[in-house]
């Protein structure tokens, strides 16, 4: 470079200022620097396709980028993309990178703005030893603001593509809505199955021996079949409507209804649909059934 300059400028004084000279020597001039510049350059571009490669894996060829897609022909779709919040952060980012690169270069070139006058009587190799000093003073502190930025930019793009995997409420409703079924639709289903259930209980109200009551809150029917049972059975139990409903349905097939407050509360709390009574309850329910058959003139045996 330095041999180039020397050059250009001992021969200054025997350029005509014509068109054809000055095209001539601006030929001269590109010709070596592309000759200076072409080993770096070449270096960079062979590098940049190495490393692509070795993060793609090789070289792939594919025709898909090839098809015509009508729709990016859209001038609606394209205002969008270009007003979008990404590209508006993305010109912003671009924006602030180079008025903050301005601004270092200017305030770096300004603070030696005092070193300019006495370079008239420097040489050729001077000039550009000052002139590459002043370079890699801007080139370092630009390089260290910009692995800052780096760091930062990388924050938010981590931050962002993060903030994009994740899901709207819509879809994880849709999500659970095909991996569970509809909320609707198994709504639906446990209805059905409560009012199945609720059939099957008061089927077996008719075939019970009592139904012990608190008054207007409980109602639980009991059966007791001493060669299928080792314990009276609850074959019913409600509360409220469905408790008055079992009321009803005792009273229509003449199963003895019997008030007892607290047992009824206790059995409704502690016993499901199908199961034994609890031991500690024996007495009290042996105690009911004993006056139930009473009434119908059974023996207990």
């Amino acid at each position: 470079m330095m041999a180039t300059w020397h050059n250009l400028i001992s021969r200054a004084h025997t350029v005509e200022p014509t068109i054809p000279a000055m095209r001539e020597l601006l030929a001269w001039i590109v010709q070596n620097v592309f000759t200076i510049l072409s080993p770096i350059l070449i270096s960079i571009m062979v590098g940049g396709i190495v490393v692509n490669l070795m993060q793609t894996g090789g070289l792939r060829f594919s025709g898909h980028p090839l098809i015509p897609k009508f729709n990016k022909l859209n001038p609606i779709n394209g205002t969008k993309r270009l007003f979008s919040m990404v590209a508006l952060m993305e010109l912003f980012k671009s924006l602030f990178k180079v008025t903050l690169i301005s601004l270092i270069a200017f305030f770096t070139i300004r603070s030696h703005f005092s070193e300019i006058p006495a370079m008239t009587d420097f040489g050729v190799g001077q000039i550009l030893t000052f002139m590459g000093r002043v370079g890699l003073e801007i080139m370092i502190q630009v390089l260290l603001v910009l692995i800052v930025l780096a760091f930062i930019d990388y924050l938010f793009q981590r931050f962002t593509y993060m903030k994009n995997l994740r899901m709207t409420k819509q879809e994880v409703k849709d999500e659970r809505k095909d991996t569970e079924g509809s909320p609707q639709v198994k709504q639906r289903i446990r209805s059905v199955q409560l009012e199945m259930m609720r059939r099957r209980m008061m089927a077996a109200v008719p075939d019970a021996d009592v139904v012990v009551t608190n008054p207007t809150h409980y109602s639980i029917a009991i059966k007791y079949d001493r060669d299928r049972h080792d314990a009276p059975v609850v074959v019913a139990k409600g509360m409220g409507p469905v408790a008055l409903r079992i009321r009803e349905i005792a009273k229509e097939n003449d199963v003895p209804l019997v008030e007892d407050k607290p047992l009824a509360r206790l059995l409704y709390k502690t016993v499901d649909i199908g199961q034994y009574i609890p031991a500690e309850l024996y007495r009290a329910v042996a105690e009911i059934l004993a006056y139930v058959y009473r009434l119908k003139g059974f023996k207990m045996v």
